[in-house]
């Protein structure tokens, strides 16, 4: 392939961070290890984390309200591209004007629905959406990402999950032949440490666990979003009888979490551990993750669990579940909120021989989707845009 002149278009990219700020790092680095000239188009950086041949192109922070920010950054991005002159532009989350739109958080439109799922009482959930349409922020987003995919310039768009493009389908009557699937991926080697049984044990030490004793683990941000009380309240289903443990990383905010286990009877069974600034410890250290997330493109825990050789708890909410051959390496349930569907789930990871099998299944399942498999396909769709653009320059 002929070496591309790519431009990445992102407001902020500190990698560190995580999300599509390490994805954009890691696409950079290897874009750059390839001979592809890559540029960023951003208001702030981390140089460090980024390949040294990157060319920047600084553009203003914006500022002013939450729901214009987006806006002006975008109109600023879709300026200084007009000069720039390369093969293939591509944009994350809410930008427009680029040739390639990547919207690693889904469709704003569909994470909105998601939200409401949250709640299970249905008039809690008619309240919460009657104030989401109110919200100024929620409904500037919105006509955005209208101005994203359905403006004059229509964008090449991938997307990380099959979910995501049916939600293309759904809100804005995409087309399937618009849409290119690819699911995000994860650097196996970054989970190769040798000393992985070191790390384990001195891991489950800090956490009071014996070698034997299963300890899942769920590792998020938004505990709301994600099921943490849903978690909870499944725990207190399943028979006492089961020794085990659950282990909580993520928001360093989770006393209401811990009051909620107190009052059902199952603090003991959970390990609030709070913010880590790296994780992998703490999947050497489990034995299964549990995601019961109401709304995830393709999550990246989920496929990082794999990598690691844990089996996976997860719903038909995430995207990253097209990527599970349940049962053989993980379970998929269909409500966070059914309580006993939860639990029966848990039971099940709680049996050493499943676990143990599933395990094996999920170092499988992790080496037929890789980050080197992602970015090839990536490249794919990059040469087609390029050569689409040089097409339609000569016609």
């Amino acid at each position: 392939m002929k070496p591309l002149d790519i431009a990445l278009c992102y407001e902020s990219v500190l990698p560190n961070r995580g999300g599509a700020e390490t994805y954009i790092g890691d696409l950079a680095r290897r874009l750059a290890a390839d001979g592809h000239a890559v540029h960023l188009y951003a208001s702030r950086w981390d140089a460090a984390s980024l390949p040294a041949a990157t060319k920047y192109h600084l553009l203003p922070t914006p500022v002013g309200p939450r729901f214009l920010r987006p806006w002006r950054f975008a109109e600023a991005c879709e300026q200084a591209l007009k000069t720039g002159g390369h093969d293939v532009s591509v944009g994350f989350d809410k930008t427009y004007g680029q040739d390639v739109l990547y919207p690693q958080g889904g469709l704003h439109v569909a994470a909105k629905q998601h939200n409401l799922l949250k709640f299970k009482d249905p008039i809690v959930r008619f309240l919460a959406a009657s104030g989401k349409f109110l919200d100024p922020a929620a409904r500037s987003f919105t006509r955005l990402e209208q101005r994203q995919y359905l403006g004059r310039k229509r964008p090449t768009i991938v997307v990380n999950s099959r979910m995501v493009a049916g939600h293309f389908r759904k809100y804005y009557n995409m087309h399937p032949e618009n849409l290119h699937v690819v699911h995000s991926a994860v650097d196996p080697k970054r989970f190769a440490a040798e000393d992985r049984a070191k790390c384990r044990a001195e891991e489950r030490l800090r956490w009071a666990a014996s070698e034997g004793e299963p300890i899942g683990l769920m590792i998020a941000m938004n505990y709301r979003l994600k099921g943490l009380a849903q978690l909870i309240r499944a725990v207190a289903e399943v028979p006492p009888e089961h020794n085990f443990r659950i282990a909580v990383v993520g928001h360093p905010k989770f006393h209401k979490y811990g009051k909620l286990a107190c009052k059902l009877g199952v603090q003991d069974r959970f390990l609030f551990l709070g913010f880590r600034v790296d994780p992998k410890d703490c999947y050497f250290a489990a034995d299964f993750l549990v995601h019961p997330t109401f709304y995830d493109p393709c999550s990246l825990v989920v496929l990082e669990a794999l990598a690691c050789g844990l089996p996976v708890i997860t719903t038909k909410y995430n995207g990253a579940s097209e990527l599970l051959s349940v049962p053989s390496d993980g379970l998929v349930v269909n409500d966070p909120h059914d309580a006993l569907e939860l639990a029966a789930a848990l039971a099940k990871m709680l049996n050493a021989d499943y676990r143990r099998h599933a395990a094996a299944a999920a170092l499988k399942t992790a080496r037929q989707w890789t980050f080197d498999m992602h970015y090839a396909k990536m490249l794919e769709v990059f040469d087609d845009v390029r050569e689409a653009k040089l097409l339609e320059s000569q016609s």
